[in-house]
């Protein structure tokens, strides 16, 4: 509602830091669209598209933060997780391989991206020098790491894990 938002003066190496965050984003939010019209799984295809929403979420923080504005991340944010939609590790045919190679290729990609996006993140949370903005980049990067565990899941659902 009426709630301010702290502003910050960033330094140079934080100002390059969120450039190299927002390309990854928007990688990401292009790698996921792709995806989604690649994958033949429709379970696969809404799973790419959520964590595709996520990641334009993410980017709207990151543009913030360029601009000088600390986003508020409260408790109210939610960090879902868990089950991808059409996964579920229960089912009696989990250890079945149940994807297509190309679904699996798709899902191994995302996954060692959703891998180097969070470590990116990891080192640009140490950089930061306002707690507010550590606070939103910790918040991205769980999720980032959320976005890993639900394509892991599906890919352990689909018998897809090594």
């Amino acid at each position: 509602m009426g709630e301010v938002m702290k502003t910050m003066k960033l330094t140079q190496k934080e100002s390059m830091l969120l450039q190299d965050l927002k390309t990854s984003e928007e990688i990401c939010i292009e790698k996921y669209g792709q995806y989604a019209e690649k994958a033949e799984d429709q379970a696969l295809k809404d799973l790419f598209l959520t964590i595709r929403a996520k990641e334009e979420e993410h980017l709207d923080t990151i543009n913030t933060l360029m601009g000088g504005t600390v986003p508020l991340m409260g408790g109210g944010q939610q960090g879902q997780s868990g089950q991808s939609q059409g996964s579920k590790p229960g089912d009696g045919q989990a250890a079945q391989k149940s994807g297509s190679k190309s679904d699996e290729y798709l899902l191994k990609d995302a996954l060692d991206t959703e891998k180097h996006v969070s470590a990116v993140y990891d080192t640009c949370i140490f950089e930061f020098t306002d707690p507010g903005a550590r606070q939103a980049l910790n918040h991205i990067q769980k999720e980032e790491q959320e976005h890993g565990q639900m394509l892991y899941d599906y890919m352990a659902a689909h018998g897809m894990c090594a």
